[in-house]
């Protein structure tokens, strides 16, 4: 059985994926500009540097709720790998059992991270 010690809950008020992917890449071409950069050195792990959530790590699963079925301009970036699960609670109603309910089928899923079986 796993133990798990650490979770980061990650809740976005006013944010924007798409803002923060062109603020980023604007933030490296500054420095490749100011030759601080070599544009030949900039890779997903560099450019995610400059990304808001780069002091955390990427999610793992990500819960729309609401009942809608998009992301939402939601860590674009961040959940490349992420798995998703879109419930139709309302987030205000959302309860200790629902997140259980979740994370029991999120232990059920077969992590591939892009990879094929």
């Amino acid at each position: 059985m796993t133990v798990y010690d650490r979770v980061h809950l990650t809740v976005a008020i006013n944010y924007g994926g798409r803002d923060e992917i062109t603020r980023a890449v604007r933030a490296a071409a500054r420095d490749v500009a100011a030759g601080s950069l070599d544009p030949a050195a900039i890779t997903d792990q560099r450019l995610a540097a400059y990304l808001d959530s780069a002091d955390l790590p990427d999610p793992d699963l990500v819960v729309r709720t609401s009942g809608e079925t998009r992301v939402s301009n939601f860590l674009l970036w961040q959940a490349a790998y992420s798995e998703y699960v879109f419930t139709p609670t309302l987030w205000p109603d959302f309860t200790p059992q629902a997140m259980a309910d979740i994370l029991h089928e999120y232990g059920l899923r077969e992590r591939r991270f892009g990879g094929v079986k």
